[in-house]
């Protein structure tokens, strides 16, 4: 399967970043891509640096202009097109939600973001409500897909219940960065960790995982801190953690990668986890702490 990743650097200009990626991920479909990814929130600036009632205006319905947008676009490119997006699905209750439309336009499905951060400058409980559709693969006609959301890409938990309910691959948009502050060694860590806990949900379920985040430096509208740099490094995963593509840290990129589906069959019967789990002994994994 070939894989279009967009990695952008976001304006306060919603209609030209929609424009632009709109152009990029035509310019992926011509060159061959089946498969296009965006980045979370993509059509605006990340507006969880700060806590403002007025920000809720960003939040779109589905179905809308924008999601009528997107759909005529996969339609047109004849690709399965993941997008993201700030869902209000009733006055005071939004989302955080990845969309998947296939080949022929129509909505394969949705997921709306389960785990929701709240740390300086990603105030997104304020906005956000939990996920209540649970971790469900979409289909589509290129397979069935896991789709989940930037924070989700932290537990384990949720891949695995989306490789036991027979994803293909594990997908997560994202908006991630340092806060610019930090020491450069520290900004590393923190990129390394993000990478490597993704990689190992790769490695435990056999199973590629993509992976898309925006880039470049965004200011706090408070003032408070130093705004967010987004630090890139979209990358795609094989089935065993191997790394197929990563992209920069510091720049916008666009890439197709191919994917040998076949891999992850061949890498399962070699290490075969899932036949291993001690099902039996993991009720605890229900509670919120083991004492």
């Amino acid at each position: 399967m070939k894989i279009g990743i967009i990695q952008q650097h976001n304006t306060g200009d919603i209609k030209a970043n929609r424009q632009s990626l709109i152009h990029k991920i035509k310019q992926l479909a011509s060159e061959g891509a089946q498969l296009v990814v965006l980045p979370e929130l993509h059509d605006s600036l990340y507006f969880c640096q700060v806590e403002s009632v007025d920000n809720f205006d960003l939040a779109v319905e589905i179905p809308g202009d924008e999601t009528r947008e997107y759909a005529a676009v996969a339609r047109e490119c004849g690709i399965v097109l993941v997008t993201s997006v700030f869902e209000k699905r009733s006055t005071g209750l939004y989302h955080n939600t990845a969309i998947v439309y296939d080949t022929d336009g129509s909505v394969a499905g949705q997921y709306r973001k389960m785990h929701i951060p709240d740390d300086p400058a990603y105030y997104e409980k304020f906005y956000f409500t939990p996920g209540d559709q649970g971790f469900i693969p979409i289909d589509t006609s290129l397979g069935r897909l896991g789709v989940m959301v930037c924070w989700d890409q932290w537990y384990p938990e949720g891949a695995r219940l989306m490789a036991m309910s027979g994803a293909q691959l594990l997908i997560y948009p994202t908006a991630i960065g340092y806060e610019s502050s930090d020491t450069p060694d520290e900004q590393e860590r923190q990129r390394e960790a993000w990478t490597t806990v993704q990689r190992g949900h790769a490695v435990a379920n056999g199973l590629p995982v993509i992976t898309v985040n925006r880039v470049g430096h965004e200011p706090d509208p408070s003032g408070q801190t130093r705004g967010i740099q987004f630090w890139g490094s979209s990358f795609v995963a094989g089935p065993q953690g191997e790394l197929l593509y990563r992209a920069p840290k510091d720049s916008e990129d666009i890439r197709i990668i191919d994917i040998d589906m076949e891999r992850s069959e061949q890498v399962r019967r070699w290490w075969p986890f899932l036949r291993d789990r001690r099902i039996e002994c993991y009720g605890d994994i229900t509670k919120r702490f083991v004492d």
